[in-house]
């Protein structure tokens, strides 16, 4: 009996799930019937009929033959009974939870992982994003943050290279063509709404091992997100002192806005 089915995941045991699946494309049938089917030995199928039956998930329609409850509902009951229990379970947490005045510094390993914690949490804020991004990550992350904006979130962006100007509020960084050689890889910050932060670098050729930081802890946070502030400040020094151009009035603004927004 091949175990392949997710319903496993669902809470079913490994027969419960071969049971029934093998019911879904045969039936009615009988325990004789079924065991050759589903693989399940006749001395373990009526075992699993019975507690399938007891949950509700199989019917004997007629003296000693079986039918699987529709597809349709057996989905709506699992959804209901996961809501519940996730439910359930978050208003255990608030009752045990202490309350921390300080929050731990989380380690995500996986590039993908790492892009979809970004995601929801870009999705999550409410009130402003710091973003700096190269255009590896602006291409994961860039539609998410558009909708953010629109929702009416402020988006304060950093690009790490040639990435479109998308946002009322950006720049880009006027030293990212030397900056991975100087730091070993891609930097990636994340700061939603002064409270949450997910930082970190994606080393060259290690992307997929490199340690990202996520952590609500406030210090962290703001330190962060101080550090993606002065990156604007940087961006116009570099244009005032390294080139002696004048800042436009568009820019004058953007510093200000910037310089009040602490």
């Amino acid at each position: 009996m091949e175990d392949r089915y997710r319903l496993r995941d669902l809470g079913f045991s490994q027969y419960e799930a071969a049971c029934y699946m093998a019911l879904v494309g045969n039936h009615p049938v009988n325990g004789s019937q079924l065991s050759k089917i589903s693989g399940i030995a006749r001395s373990r199928i009526y075992d699993v009929l019975r507690s399938l039956t007891a949950k509700g998930f199989v019917i004997e329609v007629n003296t000693g033959l079986y039918a699987p409850l529709p597809a349709d509902e057996l989905v709506r009951r699992l959804r209901h009974n996961f809501e519940a229990t996730i439910q359930a379970f978050e208003d255990e947490i608030a009752k045990a939870g202490q309350q921390n005045n300080f929050e731990f510094i989380w380690t995500l390993n996986g590039y993908d992982n790492v892009m979809e914690k970004a995601r929801h949490m870009i999705q999550d804020a409410k009130t402003e994003i710091y973003a700096r991004l190269f255009p590896e990550a602006d291409q994961h992350l860039c539609h998410h943050l558009i909708k953010a904006e629109k929702k009416g979130v402020a988006i304060r962006y950093i690009a790490m290279g040639d990435i479109p100007h998308r946002f009322a509020v950006q720049v880009t960084h006027p030293d990212h063509e030397n900056l991975i050689a100087t730091i070993g890889g891609r930097s990636f910050d994340i700061i939603t709404d002064k409270s949450e932060a997910l930082v970190g670098i994606f080393e060259v050729g290690n992307e997929d091992t490199s340690p990202i930081n996520w952590t609500r802890n406030q210090w962290f946070v703001v330190a962060n997100r101080d550090s993606l502030r002065h990156d604007f400040y940087h961006c116009f020094l570099e244009k005032t002192l390294d080139r002696c151009q004048g800042l436009t009035n568009e820019e004058k603004q953007l510093y200000q806005l910037i310089k009040k927004d602490n």
